[in-house]
């Protein structure tokens, strides 16, 4: 028995100790694969392919590992705007590459600002005479601007053009409250903050008209002066001042209307443009497929490029996305977790830092820590620089107040200097339905707030009251950093929004530039020199092995189809309908106090943020 006992054991012992060894190997394995990124070898001379399947971005969303693998759709790609400008600037110098192509077949846009330093990045290659190529089977306004800085557009002649233009119609919930019996109360300070607007009217006020009738003009004016100074020849007010008699005119063909009006330089099929390609770079010996060319994709050359590390180090902090409490994001501006990482660079040698904000604002209190943790930097005497992307309005204006000098283009949406909230209370639904309420209270606060029941006029009164003193909080922040008096902010403020180039005028912004002058602006004030400098991105080496994984897995096997002219109107149909949930779910989850331009680009889907109850929800707001 002791010899089959002994036996049994060492069997056991072989047995777990096999176990251990493929579990040692399967999550060294795995941790390969996580850590995996594009190998510089992948590097061949020939073309920079660049295919821009998604958007451009300030700063890429971390994936969410559970939703993403329960989600029906593949989470969509992002390009930081500075990576791509530095690949781009760097294959102008760089001999292995040839050309440049642009894949904009599922390019799902950017904000004009950020379209606009690629194409000049575009214009240094084209300038350092390589050719840049660009492909899709439909065009659209920024797919268009983008496009434009290229010395061959491509189409396919099943395919197609259209310009919008800035601007459409938005919900307004007013007339449905009201027969729903809700009651969206309203507290705000700002003859133009509309923000409020599509809750508690059915249509647009005219201060609020006036106000984006400038601002989408002055956008409208500069997209159409960066695109015809990128095409002398374009014939844009053919294509958009009356598109239904321009694509008539050619029988209802829009790639014909297209070319006609210089849109597009060339219809032609995938396989005709890659043989242009093949003529300009040559055939890839490494490739069986037919009008192959040797290419470099935008993973691997920017795995090539490494990082500069030499001289004196730039913080750069980025408040992108909407501004919350906590610690979301990155791609969402957590005031908890911006203000740990601008604490945690307080230990760094930083000679300045550069605060890089693409943001329409969101919560007062996220902006007022994001604030102090910047005047904390600012108090060891070092310079402060704020770069504005395509939109700092409200909470992103708030953030931007501690900069010694603000940058911004002229494209920048700006501005928005007021504060709302919105708390929709149930009572006369209640009594609707025969619901009554009744009981003794021994103050005028007890048991308020009651979203049912409906808020006493001093609940009302109280809440009207801390929002008006958040405004003067705001008009103050912004008369010391401005130089100007509370009064002179007011005239300006209200909730206005303006565009860079009226910002600029008004005393809002310091100077035209973008994040490299604002860095470079930083340094000279630092004393270093031109040479003796390199940019630091606070936060941008947490981002997970998983989640690169979980890119390489969910975005490489999206296979959505090339979108032609129709499918963009049904794109632009699904993002309505997206916006429309939105606002919606925006009216159920307001929290606190709120610095945000509803109106602006980037803040039409409301950031998540883990969910409480209305009790919690507005006992937090008292707490302000």
């Amino acid at each position: 028995m002791r010899f089959a006992r002994g036996v049994w054991r060492l069997l056991v012992g072989i047995k777990d100790g096999l176990v251990l060894l493929f579990m040692l190997l399967f999550f060294a394995a795995l941790f390969a694969v996580l850590t995996a990124r594009p190998s510089p070898a992948q590097v061949r001379e020939g073309a920079l392919l660049l295919e821009l399947d998604g958007t451009v971005v300030e700063e890429r969303s971390r994936i969410d590992p559970f939703q993403a693998l329960i989600a029906a759709e593949a989470p969509v790609r992002e390009f930081e705007a500075r990576d791509l400008v530095r690949a781009i600037d760097a294959a102008a110098t760089d001999e292995r590459v040839t050309a440049v192509v642009l894949d904009l077949d599922r390019f799902l846009g950017g904000g004009q600002v950020h379209l606009q330093s690629i194409g000049e990045a575009l214009d240094r290659v084209r300038a350092a005479d390589k050719p840049v190529l660009a492909f899709a089977t439909a065009y659209y306004d920024d797919s268009i601007l983008l496009a434009s800085h290229a010395s061959e557009i491509w189409m396919d002649p099943l395919g197609g053009a259209a310009i919008a233009g800035p601007g459409g119609h938005q919900p307004y919930f007013g007339g449905l409250l009201d027969r729903l019996n809700i009651n969206a109360r309203v507290y705000r300070v700002g003859t133009y903050k509309s923000a409020v607007e599509p809750f508690t009217r059915s249509s647009m006020s005219e201060e609020s008209r006036e106000n984006y009738t400038a601002l989408y003009g002055a956008l409208w004016e500069e997209w159409q002066a960066h695109v015809k100074k990128a095409r002398p020849a374009l014939q844009l007010d053919t294509a958009t001042r009356d598109p239904v008699a321009w694509v008539r005119a050619a029988n209802g063909d829009f790639g014909t209307a297209a070319k006609a009006a210089g849109l597009v330089d060339t219809l032609g099929s995938r396989a005709e443009f890659d043989a242009r390609v093949v003529e300009l770079v040559g055939e890839d010996a490494w490739s069986n497929e037919p009008d192959a060319y040797p290419s470099t994709g935008y993973d691997a050359w920017l795995a090539d490029l490494g990082e500069d590390t030499a001289g004196g180090a730039i913080g750069v902090v980025t408040v992108a996305g909407e501004i919350v409490d906590g610690d979301a994001g990155p791609g969402t501006a957590g005031g908890t977790r911006i203000a740990d990482l601008l604490d945690e660079a307080l230990d760094h040698d930083l000679k300045a830092l550069v605060v890089r904000v693409d943001s329409p604002g969101g919560s007062v209190l996220a902006s007022e820590e994001i604030r102090r943790a910047i005047l904390r930097h600012k108090a060891r005497g070092i310079p402060v620089a704020v770069s504005m992307a395509n939109v700092a309005a409200s909470g992103g204006y708030w953030v931007a107040t501690p900069g010694d000098r603000i940058f911004a283009e002229p494209e920048t949406i700006t501005g928005s200097i007021g504060i709302f909230a919105v708390l929709p209370t149930f009572e006369n639904l209640a009594s609707e339905w025969g619901v009554g309420f009744d009981g003794v209270r021994t103050t005028p606060l007890s048991g308020q707030p009651d979203i049912i029941g409906g808020l006493t006029p001093e609940v009302d009164a109280i809440l009207q009251a801390s929002i008006e003193d958040g405004y003067r909080d705001f008009l103050a922040r912004v008369a010391r950093s401005r130089g100007l008096t509370p009064a002179e902010v007011d005239r300006i403020g209200q909730g206005r929004v303006w565009d860079g180039g009226a910002a600029r005028q008004i005393g809002l912004v310091d100077q035209y530039g973008g994040l490299d002058d604002a860095m470079a602006w930083a340094a000279d004030q630092a004393g270093l020199a031109d040479d003796a400098w390199h940019p630091v991105y606070l936060g941008a080496d947490d981002e997970g092995t998983y989640d690169t994984l979980l890119r390489q897995w969910l975005l490489e096997d999206d296979t959505e189809a090339r979108p032609d002219v129709a499918a963009l109107f049904a794109r632009r149909e699904r993002d309505a309908a997206a916006s429309l949930a939105a606002d919606i779910e925006r009216l159920l989850t307001v929290r606190g106090m709120q610095a945000l331009c509803l109106e602006c680009p980037s803040a039409k889907r409301p950031a998540r943020v883990p969910s409480e109850g209305w009790l919690t929800r507005l006992a937090r707001f008292l707490g302000t």
